[in-house]
């Protein structure tokens, strides 16, 4: 009955979808063809998460979803969001670091830092501000499909100079309308006791949901959310990490790159393909378009085996690889999984496989980079597929290492020409000299198995873990908590100011009337 169940709800929300669509290009877009660009609503029209993200997030009422819809993409439209480019925005806002992307908190999700005290208010600079917002929001949006965010307000230091509050707003918004679904949390890190009165008026603009999400910490406090590793020394982190520019920080492939360590492999002939390696230094290419001169680098081991030498077979490379059950359809590559590798704890689950399809008329080089080298042994990392061939990437943890959500791995392709050779060397030459433009790239993350429960553990004295739908549950019954609460302060606020109109309207009349009898 429960899968019954499960099925009707997946098959309410595909009809929710095609009305949404239905009623948006009849209702929106009919008339008038120039209100939206044309490359979003194809998106529109293609991508079904997109769609059940704007409905989702509006509680599923298609009314609600299409007004949203309607105001996101005239913004996107506004903004110039398809054709936002790290030119577009004036270089000074790069280089103060105010706002961008590094590291993760304890879930995996991607940290957005606002450095507060380097905003200033300035009528003149909104616009800019807003759109280098826009253009970070943008760029994650693009790299990790419908992957949360947390945004974190650093607050140290600052002060009321640095509120703006039409600012505030707009980033609210961001995450209400223009990007649904895309925060995880908001955390407020050292709010001054000051600002307390001008948070009041932001939690107004927020929803019941969203006033959920905010998370006021101090110091001691903030690893609750995020680990120290992440974490920079004035709150109590480890994280070295400075904001430079240029170029733009690749958060996803700068974690410090380690020597590998020893290699526990399960049988000889892992060994003998590790003792086989080549180690090169390789440049990284995959920041902006500025990266490519000042490059950085990346030790990473590299396999020059092509496609005919996987079709010989490797039982021992590929014995316990975990099978991929989604595809990512490319430009150059058909990549599966489509989104994350998953690992666990058992011996089983230590192996996943990446598979390469090649979907063009001509040789194709790839290449793997991870953030955790030191974990990870990815076997072949650099080599090349045939036309119409398939290769097999074996991704392993060794050395003891267990897989994180914050692992990522990146998936680099680029056609080549029919002439190019395809062994080590010819390979590394042909990495440095491609164009960026012509490298496709796909990002993977990393998904942690849940170990299974012990049967024992009903019999122990504990008491029982909380099903998720009782978690639902309570996060329902919180948020509905929280929306009356807000609802009772506006009440209350209301009453306040209606009692000391009153009062003086009282004091005026009794003074108006000890006049009139003090003249009579």
């Amino acid at each position: 009955m429960a899968e019954a169940g499960q099925a009707e709800s997946e098959q309410e929300i595909e009809t929710k979808i095609e009305e949404t669509r239905q009623r948006f290009k009849s209702e929106y877009v009919g008339e008038s063809q120039d209100k939206y660009d044309s490359r979003d609503v194809e998106r529109l029209f293609k991508d079904d998460a997109l769609v059940e993200g704007y409905l989702t997030w509006r509680q599923f009422v298609v009314e609600d979803t299409l007004k949203m819809i309607d105001e996101s993409l005239q913004w996107r439209k506004e903004f110039t969001l398809n054709d936002l480019t790290e030119s577009s925005i004036p270089r000074w806002m790069f280089e103060s670091g105010a706002v961008f992307l590094h590291g993760y908190d304890k879930e995996g999700n991607k940290l957005f830092w606002f450095k507060v005290k380097l905003h200033i208010k300035d009528a003149k600079m909104i616009l800019d501000k807003k759109r280098y917002v826009a253009f970070w929001l943008e760029r994650y949006a693009k790299r990790e499909p419908g992957m949360p965010l947390t945004v974190v307000f650093d607050m140290s230091e600052s002060g009321l100079s640095n509120i703006d509050m039409d600012f505030v707003k707009y980033i609210i918004n961001c995450f209400k309308v223009y990007y649904p679904k895309f925060l995880s949390k908001m955390i407020m890190y050292e709010m001054p006791w000051i600002m307390n009165a001008a948070w009041k008026i932001v939690k107004t603009w927020l929803g019941p949901e969203a006033i959920s999400k905010l998370k006021f910490v101090n110091k001691s406090e903030i690893q609750t959310y995020v680990g120290p590793e992440h974490l920079p020394p004035h709150m109590g982190g480890t994280d070295q990490f400075k904001y430079s520019y240029p170029p733009l920080p690749d958060d996803d492939f700068q974690s410090p790159i380690c020597e590998n360590g020893p290699i526990v492999s399960e049988d000889e002939s892992d060994i003998k393909d590790i003792e086989s390696e080549s180690k090169e230094t390789l440049e990284s290419s995959f920041n902006s378009e500025l990266s490519i001169k000042t490059p950085k680098k990346v030790n990473f081991s590299e396999d020059g085996l092509k496609s005919e030498d996987l079709d010989r077979g490797e039982p021992g490379r590929l014995r316990g690889a975990r099978k991929p059950t989604t595809t990512f359809k490319g430009t150059l590559l058909d990549i599966s999984p489509s989104e994350e590798l998953r690992f666990g704890a058992k011996e089983s689950e230590k192996r996943c496989l990446i598979i390469l399809n090649n979907v063009t008329k001509n040789q194709v080089a790839f290449k793997v980079r991870t953030t955790a080298p030191e974990k990870y042994r990815v076997k072949p990392s650099n080599s090349s597929c045939e036309p119409g061939a398939s290769v097999e990437i074996v991704v392993s943890l060794h050395g003891g290492y267990q897989a994180s959500p914050q692992d990522r791995f990146l998936v680099m392709a680029a056609e080549m020409e029919s002439s190019a050779g395809a062994s080590v060397s010819e390979l590394a030459q042909f990495w440095k000299e491609v164009s960026k433009a012509k490298v496709m790239e796909h990002r993977l993350r990393c998904h942690l198995l849940e170990s299974p429960k012990p049967i024992l553990s009903n019999w122990s004295g504990s008491p029982s873990v909380t099903t998720s739908g009782e978690h639902q549950d309570l996060q329902s019954t919180l948020m509905r908590v929280l929306a009356t609460n807000s609802r009772l302060e506006q009440k209350l606020d209301a009453c306040v100011w209606t009692q000391k109109v009153l009062v003086l309207m009282v004091s005026f009349l009794l003074a108006l009337t000890s006049y009139s009898l003090w003249t009579s």
